[in-house]
């Protein structure tokens, strides 16, 4: 049984479009960038990303929902994203470990939602136009079409780290610790933490703009930069701060917007690029390796190739489908970053090896003491 009902609502993409569906979830009018994402499974991992902080959400999958939400799979405490884009809903949920359903999720976190959607059309011109601004309403969009496009229009995302970063440190205690961590908190996905756990790292979850006098003082083994929202090149304080970290000479392993911002701090240069990568099927080769892993990713920004200095560092990963940069590898310390999400568990052949590669560093930069 899927969702059929609901109050009438309306998609106002910038160029004027407008799309008619029902709402689910909270109601009234949310504007924010609009993106897709691929998945076929993993929506409650995507409800719960950071980094899909003033964002709706899209999914070109058709049926979402149909296994509810529990307190176990989400990757926050909440949800950032501005707005929730399906086909249809799964208002019947089944599943053993279901706790819940989607509209009710919605409706907690205050985010609105909208069903009924030709997802495939809205999808394609996303594709062949770019990321655009729009929004859902339960407005009379036609009545109040020049308010909104107004709205629409003058929308950017603008301090996207500094409102997910949490406020104060927390350590979480490994059960046979064997090396700590320092986690940023750009905006981080709980299962990044999980990962390090299960390979006893203790680690203590710092807040953005902690700086690197405060991290040397922890005395970590290792230093883990999270995924985060926004544009890379907006967190100028913190670009400055990961100059001074790297100084420290403590192994860093850095994902998604942790990987751009090192990559910024290196001399490089980020782009926009069109409608971004958001997913859990993007094929990245492994260059060292020689091999392509399918991945799981969400970003709109990629650090751009030939702007990585060659006597900072070296391109490690490459996009199989449009070549752009997913992975760096750093010369003069210790420190690696990729652009995907290895704890996410993309398979078919996961990149979860890319853990255990930092612990190596850590364990050989102990013995190195």
């Amino acid at each position: 049984m899927t969702g059929l009902s609901g109050e009438k609502g309306y998609i106002l993409l910038s160029d004027g479009q407008i799309f008619e569906g029902r709402t689910f979830g909270a109601r009234g009018t949310s504007v924010g960038e609009i993106v897709f994402a691929t998945g076929m499974t993993g929506y409650e991992e995507t409800l719960t990303d950071p980094s899909y902080y003033g964002q709706i959400v899209t999914q070109t999958f058709p049926l979402i929902g149909n296994y509810g939400v529990n307190d176990t799979d989400p990757e926050s405490a909440g949800t950032y994203l501005s707005g929730y884009i399906v086909r249809e809903y799964c208002d019947a949920p089944s599943n053993f470990r279901c706790e819940g359903d989607i509209d009710t999720f919605l409706k907690k976190h205050g985010v609105i939602g909208i069903h009924g959607i030709d997802t495939r059309r809205l999808t394609r011109i996303i594709r062949e136009q770019g990321v655009m601004n729009g929004c859902i309403t339960n407005e009379d969009v036609y009545a109040n079409k020049d308010a909104l496009l107004e709205k629409i229009r003058s929308f950017s995302i603008k301090g996207a780290v500094d409102a997910v970063t949490c406020s104060e440190k927390k350590t979480y205690p490994a059960e046979n610790e064997k090396y700590s961590v320092v986690l940023y908190d750009f905006g981080y996905k709980y299962n990044i933490r999980r990962e390090l756990l299960k390979r006893g790292c203790t680690v203590t979850v710092v807040p953005a703009h902690t700086t690197a006098e405060e991290v040397s003082r922890l005395a970590p083994d290792g230093i883990m930069l999270s995924n985060g929202p926004g544009d890379p090149a907006e967190n100028t304080e913190i670009i400055e701060n990961l100059k001074a970290v790297r100084e420290l000479g403590i192994p860093i392993f850095g994902i998604c917007l942790g990987h751009q911002l090192m990559a910024l701090a290196n001399g490089a240069r980020t782009e926009k690029l069109k409608y971004g990568h958001r997913g859990a099927n993007q094929p990245v080769d492994d260059i060292a390796l020689d091999r392509t892993f399918v991945t799981s990713q969400n970003h709109g920004y990629a650090v751009v190739n030939d702007s990585v200095p060659a006597d900072a560092g070296e391109v490690s990963h490459r996009n199989s489908n449009d070549g752009t940069c997913e992975g760096i590898r750093y010369k003069s310390f210790p420190c690696f970053t990729v652009q995907f999400h290895p704890e996410a568990c993309g398979g078919p052949h996961d990149t979860s090896y890319l853990f255990d590669e930092f612990v190596s560093m850590m364990e050989e930069n102990k013995k190195c003491r």
